[in-house]
């Protein structure tokens, strides 16, 4: 059974975006995000909500396509609209059976990439099995809470981290209340 593992970056007063999903305050290049794009060759594939994945368009991402070459993408939304030939498969029900099946038949952990609403979903029912926090050294004051407002408290261990010069901290954290 593969882990899904929450692989995303906080500010440290818990938010990963800003209002309207602002990101612009977190840096785009430096060794964290190195060590977070050499993190993603260990991933199967990615998970990720609605938001999350329409946050994509303002980078240049269209609609239907893979923002995780490589990796098998599925976006879990009732409500989102792609062409038909997307190079994503959009999960409408039956969430949890799917996540059951790719754990059974993925070869490498489920990066679990966003949101704050779909992470609390999977909080609330115990599917989470690794937190890794790219914690930055930055105040945003509201936006996007790191599980979405869910208020589930399951017991953690600190297994790594890592302290960056520019202030960053990496923290990798096992879940224990998995599903």
């Amino acid at each position: 059974m593969q882990p899904i593992i929450y692989d995303v970056a906080v500010s440290i007063d818990g938010f990963i975006a800003g209002p309207d999903g602002d990101i612009s305050k977190f840096p785009e290049e430096n060794a964290v995000i190195d060590d977070y794009y050499a993190r993603l060759n260990s991933y199967g594939c990615a998970i990720m909500g609605r938001a999350t994945y329409e946050l994509g368009y303002r980078f240049g991402l269209k609609p239907g396509d893979n923002p995780y070459p490589g990796l098998e993408t599925y976006i879990f939304s009732a409500t989102i609209e792609l062409p038909a030939d997307n190079e994503v498969t959009v999960v409408r029900s039956a969430a949890n059976d799917l996540l059951k099946e790719l754990r059974r038949v993925q070869s490498a952990p489920i990066y679990l990439c966003g949101g704050g609403a779909f992470a609390g979903s999977l909080l609330a029912n115990g599917a989470i099995d690794m937190l890794r926090l790219k914690r930055a050294p930055i105040i945003l004051g509201g936006g996007i809470e790191l599980f979405g407002g869910e208020r589930a408290a399951p017991d953690i261990t600190l297994t790594d981290s890592k302290h960056y010069a520019n202030g960053h901290l990496f923290q990798q954290f096992e879940m224990s209340n998995r599903a």
